[in-house]
């Protein structure tokens, strides 16, 4: 199993990160605003657990939607 998590940046604007915890991961707004607030304060937070394809397509996702947007935030797998 492997560890989805979103990098802080300087950059990308929280509402975006919230959209992306919604869209790719399915959490609801709570749920959203607390993983980003993690990522805000503590540099990181884990979106979820996932096995390896998985977790390498959500990030693969969340990279190229970032990109689109022209953010750069930066979503990492790492095992669990």
């Amino acid at each position: 199993m492997y560890k989805v998590v979103l990098l802080n940046d300087d950059y990308t604007p929280q509402d975006f990160v919230v959209i992306v915890l919604q869209r790719f991961f399915s959490l609801n707004t709570e749920q959203a605003i607390r993983i980003m607030l993690k990522v805000h304060h503590e540099g990181r937070g884990v979106c979820g657990v996932f096995p390896r394809d998985v977790a390498a397509t959500k990030v693969e996702q969340v990279c190229a939607f970032a990109r689109r947007h022209q953010h750069p935030l930066a979503c990492v797998m790492e095992e669990n």
